[in-house]
């Protein structure tokens, strides 16, 4: 039997005023996700979400203002056969606002209830949900 294939990530854990999530869907998949991506050659993970996140949602954070969280496994939700390896950070928006941006085509703000009726991928789903 071989070891699923591993695809390491950064991610963020950003909630809002009412506890709730910000999860984000990628162009053409179903599931919904904590923002994040893979690292750039040379990239930090914190640097990786700090860039991911200016890309993706127009939020701008500097690496060093993201509070590890630690690092978490789970399945891919987009990528079958494959285990996500995801550094987590915790990451206060202040009061910018995501807009929708690079390959994300919606994004919410989830809580546990809300979770009910999507698609949430295993690692927020497991880990994050408030």
């Amino acid at each position: 039997m071989t070891s699923p294939r591993r695809i390491h990530v950064s991610a963020a854990v950003i909630v809002d005023a009412e506890s709730r999530l910000l999860l984000v869907r990628k162009a053409g998949t179903t599931a919904f996700m904590q923002p994040g991506g893979k690292p750039e050659p040379g990239e930090t993970p914190a640097e990786t979400l700090s860039r991911e996140l200016a890309e993706e949602l127009g939020l701008h954070l500097d690496p060093s203002a993201l509070r590890a969280l630690g690092r978490y496994e789970a399945a891919a939700a987009n990528e079958p056969g494959f285990v996500v390896v995801a550094d987590v950070f915790a990451a206060d928006i202040g009061a910018q606002h995501p807009v929708i941006g690079a390959e994300i085509e919606e994004l919410r703000w989830v809580s546990r209830a809300d979770a009910e009726g999507l698609e949430v991928a295993p690692l927020a789903r497991d880990h994050f949900l408030p």
